[in-house]
Order: structure tokens, then C-alpha cells, then sequence
């Protein structure tokens, strides 16, 4: 861990990272960037500010990635690639920046350092920012032919176009930016950017705008400098099928489940599927490949190509190439649908071609959810990351792209709209393989009757596997709610467990072995508290509740009454508990006993209610896997039934606006 002004030395064997900012308050927008200054600590020129705008340097060596919610908030990503700095570029400055407020509003700020397999190589935590809206966190910087990182903290109150001056940067925002077509805006001749909704990353990175590749030389710049607003979101229309003559029938699917078998013809349908979206797609391409540490450009795939390797062949599933400017990005991708998994033999095979055609990233694409974004789902030899980055996405997080962008904002073309909608279509049909969530892993049966026996240890390796899974299945949860909500849905961790997963899997599986419970704890913006899941193994009772602060005026049957009337419609087994400022007198009833008899919570009490308590049980699915009567299917659906029937009908109490007190006007005498 860094203190301020302090440096670390880079391991001189790793070429590409990533700088991860970061801040504890996800429902605030900060905007990362990135300047390339030379020896006097000045950009070169205005290409040399990395930000949204302006997504990648010249040289292609350094790439804004977008942001990301993550468990504990938000994080923004920039890549860099060592190799290909210029050599007249001497540090690399990493900022960020708010359009409204101080960053003495975010919380804690972090700045990682990590290479291509997500292993943190050096760290930065400040709560020291006020009022500043635009920060620099740290900077990459040489010294004698190596490569070090130096925290900085250090804030500016100009803003981010403040900040970019200080270091050089021309700011010329006084244009309009829908009418002007310049350095960082591309024409209306010329694909427009996206800049995805404000409350959309969720556990993806926003969508980047990409710039012409056109050499600035050809086009006419009508105004100079950079310009740093950002662009307008539009979002198409749904296209609707009305002329049906009974509800039975079917429109006809772009991406057909007829004769989808399993194994290979599954993967390689759903490969072609998620390809061809791609390619008909282009912001669904760029969310996807942002994910993978790709730039924001012109998005090209081709299925099964074949790559000698010694004196055999391996054939990826797909090859990803992503051009911009004279840069062409280039990943391998392996894919699995169904149950299948993930071969580290395998991947290691495509890091070693993608090394010695010096590729940019191995991709793996299967069901496994890791617990943490970042994790990989299966080790392979560290030396192999060195030159090449090794990244993992579920099929979940592919649907999650899709399903925001069309119910959130991102695509203003009717028919590109379509076209990802059969796609999410076709991924939420059993036949593709790719579920979003569906086994448990071989142990659980064991571990669920250890439980029940009272037999299972915290030290069980069973228990250990089975707690990576369940936390697996937390972040599950918050990514379907994100998606179905259109806000970053958190699943909060303490920090320590969020970049220690053995420490993590220790902890749940202690709680597991002691109490016999899962616990999951989401954070969802606007809602007046968490919802906290609770699977009961030990019960096969599934117990979801939220807790909510009273009103802090009026006496206890006002404050009851308060949230009565917000739970109208609640079921009546929903449970009641009233939490009163004097130790030693909460009370709990169904809602139903309360409706019909409010003084049930408040006779007899002493002191004011000061919170209050609602949780509902449902049965618990007890098998590994499938759809029906299986856990996972029953956590989803009681987050799901709660949250709809309980959390989304409560709000925070709000006080009534202060009154003015009536002064008695006296008439003010005439002047002579």
C-alpha cells in the first residue's frame, strides 16, 4: 500500500497494465483521464489528453476503458501498454473528474495498478479530497530505464478542463457539441459516439465514444482545442409485432434453437450468434470488447480459425479484432455453453499463439460467473500473462450489456435494436447453453446435508468451494437487477474480502459450518435500505428482508402509521419488527396482525420507534441445478418477489419543509 508521494518500481517483465480508479459513492459519475507529458511535465500536443472524448493516444498506448460499478462502488480503467509509451513521454499523469460536487463527496479514493491477469501490483487509498472536482490520483512515470508508479493526490477546483490546462491541453468548449464536427467528434458522415447513461455501469464499463479514422490532416477542424462536453444519449424505439390474430403466435427468430444440439454445435451456434450481433451491433461491440481492455473503434469477428503451434493447430472459437487508426487490437476467444468448462491446458495454448503473433488478450466466455470482477475461473502459468493479457466474461455479463442497452439507452437505430433483442432472445432459450446461473458445483449435496447434520467444519475444503459459489451467485444477483433496473446494484463486501477471495470463502464458509446461512447483502440506489438474502440451509427457508430508518418525529403509532401506508399492498406474511430507542423492546408481528391492530407493535413499549424491520421467508430449493425446485432458481426468485412487493414500495421518510412563524406586519410610517 502507497502513501502520498511515495513510489514503487514496476516488475520489469510486465509490459501491459491497467490503472483502476476508484471511489466508494457509485451513484456519482467520475469521468477518467489520462496525459501524456514530456520531460517538462507538458502534453506534446492536445492528442496526448486521454479522456472519453478522446478514448486513446496516437500511439495507441494508452486506451481509456470506461467505468464499472463494483462491489464496493465504482471504478474507471485506463490501459496502458509500457512497450509502446513514446519515448519522449516521461510520465503518464492519471486524473479523474466530476461534473458537479467535490470529491470530498465520494468517500474513500483508490488508485490500482494491476497487469494483465487482475493481480495488483501496486496501491492507493486517500480520504484527504474536499472540494476539489478534478484529481489526480497518480502517475506512471520512467526513471533510468524502468517504470514506476508514484501516488500523488493532488485536486484541482477548475474542473476537469482546468486540470487539463495546467498540463498544457487547449479546452475549446463554447461550440455546441451536437452541431460541431471536430478532432474528438466525428461527423454526421462519420459513426456518432455513444456515452452511456448516467446509473448504468452496474459491473460493466460505460460505453466509450470512438473516434474517425481518418488522419486529422484530411478533415477540417471547425473550432481548436478539445472539446470536454459530452454528447446526448438517444435510445430507438421497440419494434412491435400487432397483427397477430391469437397470442399463441410466434414472430419468427433471427437466431433459430432448431436442432441446436449440445457440446461443440451448441458453442459454435452460440458463437456465431454473439458474433454477428457484434458486428450488426456496434455499441453492443464496444461494450463487450471495453470489457477486455479493448479500444472504442471499428469491431470485426471471424469464427474458428486455425493457428499452427508447433507441429499441431489450435482453433479459438472466434478471433476479435477491433481497428482504430493504424492500431488493430486482436483477441483470441474460447467459448463454453452448458455445462462445459474452461481447460487451462487449453488457454494456455492460445496465450502461447497469441504471444508470438503479439495479440493483445486471450478471452474466455463461459457460464461461470467469478465472485469478484476480475477473477478468473481457472489458473494458468503467470509467465504466460507477461506480454499477453488473460480475461473472463460470463454469458451473464453479455446479457447484461444487451439488456441495458435496450432498456436504458445506447442505441438510437431501430433495426440494430431489433437485432440485439432476437440476440437476448436467443441467449434466454434453454437450447443455447448459455444460462446465466445454474449449478451449484459438485459438492453442494454434500455440503447442504453436512449442514443439516450438523457435521460440517469451516476447514472443509467442500465448504470452501461451495462458499465461492454462493458469492458467485451474490454477484449474480446484483448484475439481473442492475440490468432490470437500469442502476448499479451493489454486492457488498468489506474491502478486505473483495480483493481476498480466500479470505472471503473462509469467512462464508465459517458463518455456513456455525449458523448454517448464506448471507448476500445488495445495495440498490434510491431504495430506502438493502435487501439482505439470507439462505437458511438449515430450515430450507429462503429469508429476504430490508431495514429502514423510522421517521425521527411524532410519537410511535404516527411512525408505524408512516410505513403502513407505504405497505398497502405487501402480503400479510411479510414480518414486522419495530426496534425502539430504549434496549430490550423490539417487537415483531405479521403485517397482517398489525393492519388489523396497530398497538400490537406498541403497547406497552417504552421509548420511540427508531427503525424498522420487514423480512419475508420462502421455500428453499434444495437441488444442485435446473430450473425447477432447484436453490439457485429459488434465491433468485425471492430477491426478485421482495424486492418488487416490499423494497421498491418503501421511501426514506423526509421531513415537511420548515414553516414560517406569522409576524404581525405593522405599518411602516409615510416619509414626509
Amino acid at each position: 500500500m502507497l502513501s502520498k508521494g511515495q513510489n514503487l518500481s514496476l516488475p520489469a517483465d510486465v509490459e501491459q497494465i491497467d490503472v483502476v480508479l476508484g471511489w466508494t459513492e457509485s451513484d456519482v459519475e467520475v469521468d477518467a483521464s489520462a496525459l501524456l507529458l514530456n520531460a517538462d511535465r507538458k502534453v506534446r500536443s492536445d492528442a496526448d489528453f486521454v479522456f472519453y472524448n478522446q478514448p486513446e493516444s496516437t500511439d495507441g498506448s494508452i486506451r481509456f476503458l470506461g467505468a464499472s460499478g463494483t462491489e464496493e462502488g465504482a471504478q474507471a480503467r485506463i490501459a496502458i501498454d509500457l512497450s509502446a509509451v513514446p519515448d519522449d513521454v516521461h510520465t503518464v499523469a492519471l486524473g479523474g473528474s466530476v461534473a458537479a460536487g467535490g470529491f470530498g463527496d465520494l468517500g474513500k479514493l483508490a488508485l490500482r495498478v494491476v497487469d494483465g491477469a487482475g493481480h495488483t501490483l501496486a496501491e492507493y487509498v486517500t480520504a484527504d479530497a474536499t472540494t476539489e472536482s478534478a484529481f489526480v490520483f497518480g502517475e506512471v512515470y520512467r526513471r533510468n530505464g524502468d517504470w514506476k508508479v508514484r501516488a500523488v493526490g493532488q485536486g484541482w477546483e477548475s474542473g476537469l478542463a482546468g486540470l487539463a490546462t495546467d498540463f498544457g491541453v487547449d479546452i475549446d468548449d463554447d461550440q455546441d457539441p451536437e452541431l460541431t464536427a471536430t478532432a474528438d467528434t466525428p461527423s454526421d458522415s462519420e459513426e456518432s459516439a455513444v456515452v452511456a447513461p448516467p446509473g448504468s455501469t452496474g459491473d460493466a464499463p460505460q460505453l466509450v465514444p470512438e473516434l474517425p479514422t481518418t488522419p486529422a490532416a484530411q478533415r477540417k477542424a471547425t473550432t481548436r482545442g478539445v472539446r470536454t462536453a459530452k454528447r446526448a444519449v438517444k435510445k430507438s424505439k421497440p419494434l412491435v409485432f400487432g397483427l397477430a390474430e391469437q397470442d399463441t403466435w410466434q414472430p419468427a427468430r433471427l437466431f433459430s434453437v432448431i436442432g441446436v444440439g449440445a457440446g461443440e454445435e451448441q458453442e459454435r451456434r452460440a458463437t456465431s450468434a454473439l458474433i454477428a450481433t457484434m458486428q450488426a451491433v456496434r455499441p453492443f461491440a464496444r461494450a463487450v470488447c471495453a470489457r477486455v481492455g479493448a479500444p472504442a473503434g471499428t469491431f470485426e469477428g471471424y469464427v474458428e480459425v486455425a493457428y499452427e503451434r508447433g507441429e499441431t493447430k489450435v482453433i479459438p472459437d472466434a478471433v476479435l479484432k477491433v481497428a482504430r487508426g493504424s492500431r488493430v487490437w486482436t483477441g483470441l476467444l474460447e467459448v463454453k455453453t452448458g455445462s462445459g468448462k474452461l481447460k487451462k491446458e487449453q488457454l494456455e495454448n492460445y496465450l502461447d499463439v497469441a504471444r508470438k503473433k503479439k495479440y493483445d488478450v486471450v478471452v474466455s466466455l463461459s457460464n461461470d460467473v467469478p465472485a469478484s470482477a476480475g477473477e478468473l475461473p481457472v489458473e494458468v502459468d503467470r509467465r504466460k500473462l507477461a506480454k499477453v493479457a488473460l480475461r473472463h466474461l460470463s454469458w451473464a455479463e453479455v446479457a447484461h450489456e444487451a439488456r441495458m442497452l435496450l432498456s436504458h439507452g445506447g442505441i438510437d437505430d431501430d433495426l440494430q435494436a431489433w437485432v440485439l433483442a432476437e440476440f437476448v432472445r436467443y441467449l434466454d432459450h434453454p437450447r443455447s447453453g448459455a444460462v446465466e446461473f445454474v449449478d451449484m458445483g459438485r459438492h453442494w449435496v454434500t455440503v447442504r446435508d453436512a449442514v443439516t447434520a450438523g457435521t460440517l467444519r469451516a476447514g472443509d475444503q467442500k465448504a470452501a468451494s461451495v462458499a465461492d459459489t454462493w458469492v458467485s451467485l451474490s454477484r449474480h444477483l446484483a448484475l439481473r437487477l442492475t440490468a432490470e433496473l437500469g442502476v448499479t446494484v451493489k454486492h457488498v463486501l468489506p474491502r478486505r474480502h473483495s480483493t481476498d477471495p480466500v479470505a472471503r470463502n473462509a469467512a462464508v464458509a465459517e458463518r455456513l459450518s456455525a449458523d448454517g446461512v448464506f448471507e448476500a447483502v445488495l445495495r440498490i440506489p434510491e431504495t430506502a435500505g438493502d435487501l439482505v438474502v439470507i439462505a437458511d440451509v438449515r430450515t430450507n427457508k429462503i429469508r429476504c428482508r430490508t431495514t429502514v430508518d423510522a421517521p425521527n418525529e411524532g410519537a410511535s403509532g404516527r411512525r408505524l402509521s408512516w410505513l403502513l401506508k407505504q405497505l398497502k399492498d405487501v402480503p400479510g406474511d411479510v414480518q414486522v419488527e419495530a426496534v425502539f430507542s430504549e434496549r430490550g423492546n423490539e417487537a415483531c408481528e405479521h403485517i397482517a396482525a398489525v393492519r388489523a391492530d396497530p398497538k400490537v407493535l406498541t403497547a406497552g413499549r417504552s421509548g420511540d420507534i427508531v427503525s424498522f424491520c420487514l423480512e419475508q421467508s420462502f421455500p428453499m430449493g434444495g437441488r444442485r441445478s435446473g430450473t425447477a425446485a432447484s436453490f439457485i432458481s429459488s434465491v433468485t426468485s425471492s430477491a426478485d418477489a421482495f424486492y418488487g412487493t416490499v423494497v421498491q414500495q418503501l421511501r426514506e421518510w423526509v421531513p415537511a419543509a420548515p414553516k414560517q412563524t406569522e409576524q404581525p406586519r405593522t405599518a411602516e410610517p409615510e416619509g414626509e
